[in-house]
């Protein structure tokens, strides 16, 4: 019988550049892909999305404006153990601790009750062509084939022939999908990554991007985003009243993301 052991994971941010997550280590492997773009150091708000890759925090919308939302931009500042953004239309707060061997990050945002948001964990990660994603099944799953809010609905793992749960060698395809479940495991060889989001009374999933040397044109670089989320669509314009989170009479939305680690001998 083959055990697991569990891994204690740890996380170093960048709270001068958009809190930005630059390491995700567990076992001694780094688990945040990261990519060349000088940009990521001098953007200003509103400026388009500088993919550097690792975690970004992106709220109140991912696609849309602004680009990846908000707080990627802008500088966060450190309060004691807690992390803290001010947006235009809300305050972001983060406190990541350590229970046992999981990475606990707790949320809190503040704006005026009925506020609609996305918020995802936009974490790119290093992984070869044999992983894979698993996911709870069955569950529904969106799949966006382009870069607009048109999305086809299915069931995991397999949307109108695209096999979410595989990457593979680059094919030049990028497309992105919002599976409606709460938690999701990346399996990397003999090491495993689980990601989970909670948050009472509002609608959570996980997003895709699985961009194999499709993504950008005339420049395509190969990408896989595992990112727990807040709402059930990538643009808070194009949702659905139950695709968003909603500020509640209280003024504030909590939730938690919890990340473990386990790797097979």
């Amino acid at each position: 019988m083959v055990s697991t052991t569990r891994l204690p994971v740890r996380a170093t941010t960048d709270p001068d550049h958009g809190g930005r997550w630059t390491s995700l280590t567990a076992g001694g492997r780094e688990w945040l892909w990261h990519r060349d773009e000088p940009r990521r150091r001098t953007v200003r708000p509103g400026d388009p999305f500088a993919d550097a890759g690792g975690l970004e925090e992106c709220v109140p919308t991912v696609r849309g404006l602004p680009d990846h939302g908000d707080a990627w931009s802008r500088p966060w500042r450190r309060a004691g153990e807690t992390d803290l953004v001010e947006c235009p239309d809300f305050r972001l707060t983060r406190r990541i601790g350590e229970r046992g061997d999981a990475l606990v990050v707790d949320y809190l945002l503040a704006a005026e009750p009925g506020y609609r948001f996305v918020w995802a964990a936009h974490a790119l990660l290093d992984l070869t062509p044999a992983a894979r994603i698993g996911v709870t099944g069955p569950a529904v799953t969106r799949l966006y084939p382009d870069g607009g809010d048109r999305w086809a609905a299915g069931d995991w793992p397999r949307v109108d022939g695209v096999p979410l749960d595989r990457l593979g060698p680059d094919d030049g395809s990028a497309v992105g999908a919002v599976v409606l479940t709460p938690r999701v495991s990346v399996y990397d060889g003999a090491d495993s990554l689980h990601l989970s989001v909670e948050a009472e009374g509002q609608p959570v999933a996980v997003a895709l991007w699985r961009n194999l040397g499709g993504f950008p044109e005339g420049t395509p670089y190969r990408s896989v985003g595992v990112e727990p989320m807040l709402g059930r669509v990538f643009d808070r314009a194009a949702a659905h009243e139950d695709d968003t989170a909603v500020v509640p009479r209280t003024g504030e939305v909590a939730w938690r993301l919890t990340v473990t680690a386990t790797r097979n001998p």
